[in-house]
């Protein structure tokens, strides 16, 4: 069978952590707030649902200046900050709000991923082990802790990680698509398509999980059927242009 683009793969595992409204300095009047909030609330999470993180950004950091002190906003925008690339700000967010709130699972979990997001392993595996000791049931934790160990050429350490995350979670499908793209950079290519299709029996599975099945089965050589999964998950145009990926990596990857 051919090897797997191990290089291509760890792009990917890459992605998988991969403008600012101005905003005055006054809070705003408290009727004018209950009336603007819900609506900045609703504007975020519609952004985030279409993946505009930069968008969700821009209104979490309004709702923030009127807020200064909700933890669930401050988590909000460091988790946009995180997903639209501006890792490094989303982990000052946290140190920033953790020193004035104090330090709880939620904002030590996010701090870990901004930093894993920021590429500064050291201080996403302390704020991550915090978390962790503070709430031992959060699934996400050792979760980003196998990602931590991917990056880093891990593999034993992230297998275990990611078994933890699934004892946590049973067939967490977030977990399942991250494992299978550890096992892909390991050059289990064939694991890692069984472990995708797992994850996608799971009624909570996002797209990503059939995107990221299409992408391995084109590293395998299957373009036909990376094709048809592919077709679901996407519009005519992107469909176009995700089948001529596919094709050139099944020839890339042929003997």
């Amino acid at each position: 069978m051919p090897q797997p683009n191990l290089r291509a793969v760890a792009i990917l595992m890459a992605g998988l952590l991969a403008g600012c409204a101005a905003a005055s300095d006054a809070p705003a009047p408290s009727d004018l707030a209950a009336r603007v909030d819900p609506a900045l609330r609703m504007a975020a999470i519609s952004a985030e649902a279409s993946h505009d993180y930069k968008g969700a950004a821009q209104h979490w950091r309004t709702l923030l200046a009127h807020h200064p002190d909700d933890q669930g906003i401050a988590v909000s925008l460091a988790r946009a900050l995180r997903f639209s690339g501006d890792g490094q700000e989303a982990a000052d967010l946290m140190q920033a709000t953790a020193a004035r709130l104090g330090h709880n699972s939620d904002l030590m979990a996010e701090m870990g991923k901004d930093y894993l997001a920021a590429d500064r392993m050291g201080l996403a595996r302390r704020s991550l082990a915090e978390a962790g000791r503070l709430d031992p049931r959060r699934w996400d934790v050792p979760d980003a802790l196998a990602i931590c160990d991917d990056i880093e050429g891990k593999p034993q350490a992230a297998a275990a990680h990611y078994a933890a995350a699934l004892k946590l979670s049973p067939d967490n499908p977030q977990v399942l698509n991250n494992l299978a793209l550890s096992q892909a950079l390991a050059g289990r290519l064939d694991a890692a398509i069984a472990t995708l299709r797992r994850a996608d029996d799971q009624p909570t599975a996002g797209p990503e999980v059939r995107q990221n099945m299409a992408f391995l089965l084109a590293l395998r050589g299957d373009s036909t059927q990376a094709e048809r999964i592919a077709t679901h998950e996407l519009p005519t145009g992107a469909q176009r242009a995700n089948a001529d990926i596919y094709r050139a990596i099944a020839r890339a990857v042929r003997p």
